[in-house]
């Protein structure tokens, strides 16, 4: 310009816009962040308080002797490993887990595909029919099969009778009360696997079976080349979430044998009750129950790689 002051441009003006609308954006996004995180740290609090600080002060008892007066290190853990009736907790805990487990997740996937070979309001009713044993509490689940094969009062053994047979003590034998304790995890678990088979199979394009039997492809060709790939991720992952809970399992054991006969049928839960609170060596029962999570670590390492890497495959 003729007084000598630069003109300044459009273009300029823009470019030193930009940038402070950029930085209002980046703290724009900071407060949101803030915002998030002081939305959510009641949950964390709460995970803190019931997850975190057990966990951590579960470690600490367990290396207390019983009076809880002198610190002994890994004494409890060494002296549970050299424990027969810890062998046989930890043998019934996988037996009873992997079990009961494999039996939910194959019941769950045989049902997934009848109810969604069922259309309309018949597959409603019959959903909800299915779901009741997961909605009644396990406990009186639990209860109402104890009716059943109880010594005293064996419906079973009853019918048995009606028949000429002998009354079975199932309850009093290591391998039926181990096979009734599985019986009532599948009975209550199962519709859990089927529910969640359901909802993934519901977003498989019905394009794909269509094709499959164009080409002729019969019903179990269907369900091993289309249904099992698209299900492989949520079948890991409903194993791994009922591996957790079922290793943890208590209500069912308790109530049903409470560790009979002779201790064969304990769980770590169950096991850890009796030792931490009925023996009142709460730092062994601590030992306990900590012994299940390197198992729970292993599985889970193992599905989660598994997981992982078919997704990788499939991106």
């Amino acid at each position: 310009m003729a007084d000598g002051t630069t003109a300044v441009t459009a273009p300029a003006l823009r470019g030193i816009a930009q940038p402070a609308r950029r930085g209002g954006l980046q703290r724009f996004a900071r407060r949101r962040s803030t915002l998030a995180f002081v939305m959510c740290l009641p949950l964390f609090l709460l995970i803190a308080g019931l997850v975190v600080y057990p966990f951590f002060y579960s470690i600490y008892l367990s290396m207390l002797n019983r009076e809880m007066t002198r610190f002994v290190g890994l004494f409890n853990y060494l002296y549970l490993l050299s424990s027969g009736t810890f062998h046989l907790v930890i043998f019934q805990s996988c037996l009873f887990a992997i079990t009961a487990v494999f039996f939910k997740a194959l019941i769950g996937f045989i049902l997934a595909h009848v109810m969604h070979n069922i259309s309309g309001r018949d597959q409603r009713i019959w959903r909800g029919l299915l779901l009741i044993p997961w909605v009644i509490p396990p406990a009186l689940s639990t209860l109402g099969y104890w009716w059943m094969v109880s010594g005293d009062y064996s419906a079973i053994n009853w019918i048995l009778q009606l028949f000429g047979l002998h009354p079975v003590a199932w309850l009093a034998n290591t391998w039926t009360a181990r096979m009734w304790i599985i019986i009532v995890n599948v009975w209550f678990g199962t519709p859990f696997f089927m529910i969640m088979y359901l909802a993934t199979l519901k977003s498989v394009p019905e394009q794909l079976y269509e094709a499959a039997a164009i080409d002729g492809a019969t019903g179990l060709q269907k369900i091993r080349y289309i249904s099992l790939p698209m299900l492989r991720n949520i079948i890991g992952i409903t194993v791994l979430f009922s591996l957790i809970v079922t290793f943890a399992n208590f209500d069912i054991v308790e109530i049903l044998t409470a560790g009979a006969p002779a201790n064969t049928t304990h769980v770590f839960a169950t096991y850890a009750f009796q030792v931490g609170i009925n023996s009142g060596n709460i730092p062994m029962g601590a030992a306990v129950s900590l012994f299940i999570f390197p198992i729970l670590a292993v599985f889970s390492i193992f599905i989660l790689r598994g997981i992982g890497r078919r997704t990788q495959e499939a991106i």
